[in-house]
């Protein structure tokens, strides 16, 4: 069986001013002391910070020892020029940003974000040495109407368009269903990890990391983190505590017989 290890990643979305999010990380470096976390089997952690406080957060984390990164939660795949208001990739790579996401259900609902920019965003990333996160799930309709492996195939198939395979072998895929994301809902864990089972097969690669996001918290983390095909979470509202986030974290860690 292909070990894959285990990735928590924590979307804070438009929350946390740079001195929160400081704050935070500081009292996560403590939690994962105190539990000797992520360790040599523990998950990888990435903290998804809002642009203003990356500076911050960057900096604390180059004078510690924390064992998280640090990632964007969108870019533009332009390198510079006249695009008022947005982030390349370079910027981020000045402030050691590791990751960046990448066609988030939100950006793709409120701002426009296509499958086509999807694409034009992942090569920029790869280009910049920044490891992307590639959002890809379906709405209520399309689920009961059905459709829900075909938009994702289709999602991916067109993101991953040029991709080569050395950088599908870096790639990180989040399947979040859109119903399920801040709703307090979540989906079955084994239609999750069916869903995702789907999208391994579809890049051909088995050590692709897939996470869940869509409403992952302490009370279901264990169970769909017992599934297969699934290697952590993208995970938005239990990430803004760090206790709570803590928890998704330790649940994380692979149990050995």
């Amino acid at each position: 069986m292909t070990q894959r290890r285990p990735l928590m990643a924590a979307n804070w979305k438009m929350n946390k001013t740079h001195r929160e999010a400081v704050a935070f990380a500081e009292a996560l470096d403590d939690a994962l002391d105190e539990k000797q976390l992520p360790g040599a089997t523990g998950p990888d952690i990435v903290l998804f910070a809002p642009f203003t406080a990356l500076p911050a957060t960057s900096e604390h984390r180059l004078n510690c020892s924390s064992a998280w990164h640090l990632g964007a939660q969108t870019m533009d795949f332009h390198d510079s020029g006249a695009y008022t208001g947005e982030i390349s990739g370079d910027m981020l790579q000045a402030l050691g940003i590791t990751s960046v996401l990448v066609g988030h259900s939100e950006r793709r609902q409120y701002y426009n974000e296509t499958d086509e920019t999807c694409n034009k965003k992942l090569h920029a990333a790869f280009k910049h040495n920044l490891i992307p996160i590639l959002c890809v799930g379906e709405t209520l309709e399309e689920r009961e109407a059905g459709q829900t492996d075909v938009v994702v195939m289709r999602q991916m198939r067109m993101a991953l368009d040029g991709v080569t395979t050395q950088q599908r072998e870096q790639l990180v895929i989040a399947y979040e269903p859109i119903w399920a994301i801040g709703t307090g809902k979540v989906c079955d864990a084994a239609e999750a990890n069916r869903t995702i089972a789907v999208i391994r097969r579809e890049i051909g690669l088995a050590h692709t990391r897939i996470l869940y996001g869509g409403s992952m918290k302490p009370d279901n983390v264990a169970e769909l983190m017992k599934q297969p095909d699934i290697d952590g979470g993208l995970v938005g509202g239990a990430s803004l505590d760090v206790d709570s986030f803590m928890q998704l974290v330790a649940a994380a860690v692979p149990v050995t017989a």
